[in-house]
């Protein structure tokens, strides 16, 4: 009887896990048998991966976190290492993730083990020498954004533009009428989405602002009705502790639908992050947003090199959507970008016509399916060669 393919895989964070977890599907209806074991979540679980470390455990921000999480993280590094050094498998899938991902990746090229990285690093945006690391310790990538395959081919790495995997998950079950009328929301509401973000220091930051704006908007629109997802990683009493319990403004919290409710909007205020590619997908406009303390503004904007903060306007290449982002990001501007998104048609028009070309370019369907095949291309017939 023929063994298993071997396989690690590494995602360090809740958005790897759900990835990883499509990913390993569709290599497991590629190649029928697959032994998995590596760093995941509930995700990669729940399709049979034997979890050596516990993700949620591992995705840290900010530089007392990681300190308070070093000696576990060290610790599963060190166990994974003998991993590969004692049961050698015959590929290492690495899911963005880069500080831990490339210090193993080194690890397995010493070894002699293929090394897949699904979902770059976003090196082309900041810590660009991590790229000649990359191209050392990396035998393919699988890249989800248009632009990141041109910039690694230009390094003459082995790249492959898969499509974003968010093609094949984002999507309303139900249409709009059906939502509204789920809720007891008439028809003809203009409905404003509040889309702080899912960290607690998102939320810290940005939902007084939006919530502020939301006070400026009640009066410029017509039956207007506000609604905020609620993230799984956050609970009421974190949005009750940063504004929400005193808004002036009814502000309805919905903890399930969340596609269902983002297309539901007329127009939404978003943090800058992966929502507005998920809003872009849905075809929802939207103003984008963000605030950080002015040391980390002022590093960033040494740091990064690219023209936008939004992923819609780095898709288009252009600014699609407004991104009012620090000074900017003040209540009276977003509540005037967005109540223009409700109110002028030609100003709506025009972005749902840029939302169309950002989703061209994302790909469509079949991200984790075309990714699976090359990760199976990638695989050594002899890992302890």
């Amino acid at each position: 009887m023929k063994a298993p393919l071997q396989i690690m895989i590494v995602a360090g964070e809740a958005s790897g896990d759900m990835h990883g977890a499509k990913l390993v599907a569709a290599m497991r209806e590629q190649a029928a048998d697959l032994a998995v074991c590596g760093i995941g979540g509930p995700a990669l679980a729940a399709q049979g991966v034997e979890i050596l470390y516990d993700s949620s455990q591992l995705a840290v921000v900010g530089i007392v976190e990681v300190i308070s999480h070093f000696r576990f993280i060290r610790e599963a590094m060190q166990a994974l290492k003998k991993r590969l050094q004692e049961q050698p498998p015959q590929l290492l899938i690495l899911i963005d993730y880069p500080d831990f991902n490339l210090i193993l990746a080194k690890k397995a090229k010493r070894l002699g083990i293929p090394v897949f990285y699904y979902i770059s690093p976003q090196v082309w945006a900041w810590r660009s020498g991590r790229v000649k690391t990359i191209k050392k310790r990396v035998d393919r990538m699988a890249v989800i954004l248009p632009f990141e395959k041109d910039f690694y081919q230009k390094l003459g790495m082995a790249v492959e533009y898969v499509g974003h995997p968010l093609m094949d998950t984002v999507r309303a079950a139900r249409p709009r009428t059906e939502f509204l009328q789920s809720l007891g929301i008439a028809q003809d509401s203009q409905v404003i989405g509040i889309l702080p973000g899912s960290r607690r220091r998102e939320i810290a930051g940005m939902l007084p602002i939006f919530l502020a704006a939301a006070r400026l908007m009640r009066a410029q629109l017509v039956k207007p009705v506000f609604l905020l997802p609620l993230a799984p990683t956050l609970s009421e009493n974190d949005l009750l502790a940063h504004g929400l319990a005193e808004a002036g403004v009814e502000v309805r919290v919905i903890r399930e639908n969340r596609y269902e409710l983002m297309a539901a909007c007329d127009a939404v205020m978003a943090a800058s992050g992966t929502v507005s590619l998920e809003l872009a997908i849905l075809d929802v406009p939207m103003v984008i947003s963000y605030r950080v303390s002015p040391l980390t503004y002022f590093l960033g904007r040494r740091l990064i090199k690219v023209q936008y903060a939004s992923l819609v306007n780095l898709v288009a290449g252009r600014e699609v959507v407004p991104e009012l982002l620090q000074d900017e990001a003040v209540p009276e501007k977003i509540a005037a970008a967005t109540v223009r998104l409700v109110a002028n048609q030609a100003e709506r028009a025009a972005m749902l016509e840029g939302l169309s070309e950002v989703r061209e370019r994302l790909g469509g369907e079949g991200a984790s399916v075309k990714a699976a095949r090359l990760a199976l291309e990638t695989i050594s017939p002899n890992p302890a060669a």
